[in-house]
């Protein structure tokens, strides 16, 4: 009996500390935001705000061109994983159902890519962006966002396609199906959870990517919102403050978008990645 109550409550206890030490850093970015700058710079930390304000949120958005970063942002990531999508859905149907010479180095190309640090080809993006003379546009940024998640989205929706039957597509296809049409109305519905959890993890690494617009970019017209969040000092110093809000308003759209998502985006990568 008391063996069994132990095994029960440190996994419990476990889950507790790891939830607080996830949890907290977030809540205190939410915390900080709300609190008036005395309470922020004092040496007392005060944990739950009582004077709420909002004077940072204001001071955030009242930065020039901020509405123009949110577009630039929200252009670019969600094109990034949009065409991402539809060409890692032929890309891994492709995969899985087919066989063609060369097709395991295909995969072991893609986790390769998957694997490699993006930051050592800066240098070399950024001389074809300016010998294509297009520095300062969206268009390179949505090309390369879209490079970068493109190999985690093949490969997981590889493992999904190979866990729907191929017998269902052989039946649509017998009911007087083309493949494509039993591709559209068979298999595509069935990866909806490959497609949420690969939308998710696409969203959040184009949003958040902040090397490559500093060096592609330098007009502020064209500039994204990770550049606009390293922005928040003064002759002072940091204004943290208005750096906790600029980071809660950053960070609402992905936790928006996990909330709404997380069911079948945690069910789409398990999947993804044991299949196949």
């Amino acid at each position: 009996m008391k063996r069994s109550l132990y095994s029960r409550i440190w996994p419990n206890a476990t889950a507790v500390v790891l939830f607080i030490g996830f949890v907290f850093p977030v809540y205190w970015m939410f915390a900080t935001a709300l609190k008036p700058t005395g309470d922020i710079i004092s040496e007392d930390p005060v944990w739950f705000p009582t004077d709420v304000t909002f004077e940072h949120f204001k001071t955030a958005t009242g930065v020039d061109h901020f509405w123009t970063y949110v577009t630039n942002s929200l252009t670019v990531t969600v094109l990034a994983v949009v065409f991402s999508l539809v060409i890692a859905l032929a890309g891994s149907f492709a995969l899985a159902r087919m066989r063609f010479r060369g097709r395991r180095g295909f995969v072991v190309g893609f986790m390769l890519a998957q694997m490699a640090p993006w930051e050592v080809m800066i240098i070399a993006m950024y001389m074809i962006v300016r010998d294509a003379s297009m520095l300062n546009s969206l268009v390179p940024l949505t090309l390369f966002y879209m490079m970068m998640i493109l190999p985690f989205t093949i490969l997981t929706l590889r493992g999904f396609v190979a866990t729907v039957p191929k017998e269902l597509e052989e039946s649509a296809m017998v009911d007087g199906c083309t493949r494509a049409q039993a591709f559209r109305r068979v298999i595509l519905p069935l990866l909806a959870p490959g497609l949420m959890s690969t939308s998710l993890f696409g969203f959040i690494t184009a949003w958040n990517e902040f090397a490559l617009v500093l060096v592609l970019n330098k007009d502020a017209e064209a500039q994204t919102l990770p550049l606009w969040l390293s922005g928040f000092q003064t002759q002072f110093g940091n204004d943290w403050g208005a750096t906790m809000a600029a980071s809660s308003l950053f960070a609402v759209p992905i936790l928006i978008l996990f909330v709404y998502l997380q069911r079948k985006a945690v069910s789409g990568l398990t999947a993804g990645a044991v299949k196949g």
